[in-house]
């Protein structure tokens, strides 16, 4: 076959190489350049640069690198096993390139396209779009792995612009198929307020603190309460005490009713003052402060600032057979995956967990027989939300307003046609509402038939056996809660 296909092109690239070699940079473009060539030998700069983004705790930087390895993927095969074979060429002669510039390991395979271009360009475009903070470092980067490939004798130009061309196109094709996330939490105004008298001294308020919620260590939330608020009741919950029994007696003596806990003690907390009609201050001392981070009280000090302004709204509870819930109820296997994507967040961040524990429900956990608002399905998981949760999926985050009137319901159904893999992909990339099985919607209220063995509902992260009815449903403007002053 002809290896020159394109004699006025390789006439240029011949001249564009001679110059290259003929070219003097500063010392440290002439050591760093064949040592970047190096490193990205088989991607392992991108696979080193996607293990610290994946593992910053910053979730568009996760999914930057889910997206940038996977074009990387898409693009090295095409420009390997599709490029090279359509179309062979030789390397360009390495007579004129200096010693010291010529790549360590010399392929011998067609130089057109070139591979490690492709992987840069794919790579950079693809986290440039999830994370347009870093579109610059990383595409210098990328250039710089892209000019090595010349600079050390192993590529023509063309072949660099051509792979850095089939990269590019790679990743925004993905970008397409997949559209970028740049979906932060914002916050809409919109709960009826309902001030309260301002309680500088915490006067009136009876807080009851959970010592054992999030990994322990709340004894100092209770010092700190009792140095900010000095008239206010500050109780330690310990392991004997009956938590509603607590609660209740504290709601029946409270003007204010604080909580500090996990989710299982502040909904216990919620169920109190709803029922002595009392206000509820959230002070946030538990594992990931789910409800109190949307009412934006991130720390203590904004509770205490909350409650000295009288700064509070009215709010919607969700119910599930006469019970309520202020996050998220569940039935099926949804618990089992909240269990194991939590085991695993930490080390794997969210995305990645979160395939993991599907893969895992898919493989282990039976489907739950149900008739959900009069349709049959075979429910993999279930999840309610009380409101809208943000972003769409399995890892929903935070909540825009807390009045909306509405349920957020998501499921997945076995009985649906579509790919299991899809569920995977679509839970590493936040796409999972793309899955054909992933149904997503919003409604006031949910009735659930089980038609096969219960199994458990979850409830604001409390498991309990599940009854063969369960009838979700919103209570209207229910409860008064403190809220922090970062939307004033």
């Amino acid at each position: 076959m002809n290896r020159r296909p394109f004699p006025l092109v390789s006439r240029w690239d011949v001249a564009v190489s001679a110059r290259i070699s003929a070219s003097k940079l500063p010392p440290v473009l002439e050591t760093g350049l064949p040592l970047l060539t190096r490193a990205a030998d088989k991607s392992k700069l991108w696979m080193a640069v996607s293990t610290v983004l994946a593992t910053t705790g910053d979730i568009r930087a996760r999914r930057a690198a889910i997206r940038g390895m996977g074009s990387i993927a898409v693009a090295s095969l095409l420009a390997n096993q599709v490029g090279k074979r359509a179309v062979p060429r030789r390397r360009p002669l390495l007579r004129d390139v200096p010693t010291a510039r010529i790549a360590h390991h010399v392929p011998t395979s067609s130089s057109f396209p070139s591979g490690h271009s492709a992987s840069a360009a794919a790579f950079a475009v693809a986290v440039g779009k999830e994370f347009p903070e870093l579109a610059v470092p990383i595409g210098l980067l990328a250039g710089g792995v892209c000019f090595s490939r010349i600079f050390t004798g192993v590529h023509f130009t063309s072949d660099v612009l051509a792979g850095a061309a089939l990269g590019a196109t790679v990743a925004g094709l993905g970008i397409a198929a997949v559209p970028a996330h740049h979906q932060e939490p914002v916050r809409i105004d919109a709960e009826p307020a309902r001030p309260q008298p301002p309680r500088p001294d915490g006067r009136g308020l009876v807080a009851v603190i959970s010592l054992h919620a999030g990994g322990g260590g709340n004894g100092g939330v209770a010092e700190a309460l009792r140095q900010a608020l000095p008239a206010a009741e500050v109780i330690e919950l310990t392991e004997e005490d009956d938590v509603p029994e607590v609660m209740k007696a504290a709601a029946a003596r409270a003007e204010v009713l604080g909580v500090a806990g996990g989710d299982g003690t502040v909904n216990a907390a919620a169920t109190a003052a709803l029922d002595a009609g009392r206000p509820m201050l959230v002070i946030p001392a538990g594992t990931f402060n789910h409800f109190a981070k949307d009412l934006e009280l991130p720390e203590v000090a904004d509770a205490v600032e909350a409650l000295a302004a009288g700064r509070a709204i009215t709010i919607d509870v969700g119910d599930v057979n006469g019970q309520l819930f202020l996050n998220t109820a569940s039935l099926g296997s949804y618990p089992e995956f909240v269990k194991v994507r939590e085991r695993w967040e930490r080390r794997l961040g969210k995305p990645v967990a979160a395939a993991g524990a599907i893969a895992k429900v898919l493989r282990t956990c039976p489907p739950l027989a149900a008739e959900v608002d009069g349709v049959q399905r075979r429910l993999v998981m279930i999840f309610v939300g009380n409101g809208g949760y943000s972003p769409r999926g399995f890892v929903p985050r935070w909540r825009s307003r807390l009045d909306s009137g509405q349920l957020d319901v998501r499921l997945v159904d076995s009985a649906l046609p579509g790919s299991q893999w899809r569920l995977l992909l679509g839970a590493l990339t936040g796409d999972l509402y793309r899955s054909s099985r992933y149904l997503e919607t919003r409604k006031p209220n949910l009735s659930v038939t089980i038609s096969g063995p219960p199994g458990y509902l979850a409830r604001d992260g409390e498991v309990t056996d599940a009854p063969n009815k369960v009838t979700f449903s919103v209570r209207r403007d229910a409860l008064t809660v403190y809220r922090g002053s970062t939307r004033d």
